[in-house]
């Protein structure tokens, strides 16, 4: 009996193992979409339902007009750039001003710094700071010639010139990038609206300083748009009876100008500003900055003069500390 059903079981194996395969090569097969291939007609639907026969090589006609209608986005203005010039000489208070103003500087889009040292070489504080201030910069030097530094003598003047030469040779062979340039001392403190006002700058923009000429403040005199007088307390009968800090230069200005720098010969005091921009510009050509030079966004602080009296002569502490 066992023998008999062991011989059925065995002869019916190998069937079962085909049916078993055959299921599941079947439950594997895709599944056909249920949803109906897309139809393409070869008319395109005008006004009242009309049929129109599409063009070969491309959409229908009223889609392609509608398309070439359609306005194109415009690129944005490029934001020129600001370039200020900054003298700067070894002393006890230079890297605190050096501080202040790239705080300043920081928060200006789209500003290069050129720092110019009076002296021989470049110092290793300035390289340093320069390293971590965080600033797109460009770090100069050239000494001022000694007989030119007794007192009485205008001040940076090489050091400003030097800025210009590299303006100048930056852009000598490539057509030159909507620009401003600025000359800003360390010893001032700057509004971040004056930047704002500074670059919209055609030719020579101007504006007034706080703290400067014995005064609280000096500006242009504007007149209907247009500067008329100077409002100083030092000599009134200068040509440009203006501040360094006072006024800004299209960078083409300069461009179209490569023979205008500050000059030494002739030059005196409190005159640097009327000798350089008279060789640029006339009075009338100015244009007014700061709401008609009614208001003050720059001002001539000059860090007090510290007391170094108790300070050893010779280094006493066991550790060197930059200042």
């Amino acid at each position: 009996m066992k023998s008999a059903l062991f011989t059925r079981f065995f002869i019916l194996l190998p069937w079962i193992l085909i049916v078993i395969i055959m299921l599941d090569v079947d439950t594997r097969r895709p599944v056909p979409p249920l949803t109906p291939r897309p139809y393409f007609s070869p008319y395109a639907v005008g006004r009242g339902r009309a049929r129109l026969p599409l063009r070969r090589g491309g959409p229908a006609h009223g889609t392609q007009k509608r398309n070439q209608s359609r306005p194109q986005p415009q690129p944005e203005p490029q934001l020129p750039t600001i370039y200020a010039i900054t003298p700067t000489y070894s002393r006890p208070v230079q890297k605190a001003e050096l501080t202040r103003l790239a705080n300043t500087f920081r928060q200006v889009a789209q500003l290069h710094w050129i720092l110019v040292e009076d002296a021989a070489a470049r110092s290793e504080l300035v390289s340093r700071f320069l390293a971590r201030a965080g600033l797109p910069s460009t770090h100069l030097h050239v000494p001022t010639p000694r007989r030119y530094k007794r007192p009485g003598l205008p001040r940076a003047t090489e050091q400003r010139n030097a800025g210009l030469a590299w303006l100048r040779q930056r852009h000598q062979h490539q057509r030159a990038q909507p620009g401003v340039l600025f000359f800003a001392d360390d010893d001032n403190t700057y509004s971040l609206e004056l930047f704002q006002e500074m670059r919209t700058t055609r030719k020579v923009s101007v504006w007034p300083v706080g703290l400067v000429g014995g005064r609280r403040y000096e500006r242009p005199l504007v007149e209907n748009g247009k500067v008329v007088g100077w409002y100083t307390g030092w000599r009134a009968d200068r040509p440009f009876a203006i501040d360094m800090a006072g006024f800004a230069v299209s960078l083409q200005v300069i461009l179209s100008n490569p023979k205008a720098v500050f000059k030494r010969r002739g030059s005196q005091p409190g005159m640097q500003e009327s000798d350089f921009l008279k060789q640029i510009t006339t009075v009338e050509e100015l244009e007014p900055k700061a709401n008609n030079c009614t208001k003050v966004l720059v001002w001539h602080t000059r860090t007090e003069k510290v007391n170094l009296a108790n300070e050893p002569k010779y280094h006493l502490d066991t550790v060197k500390i930059e200042v």
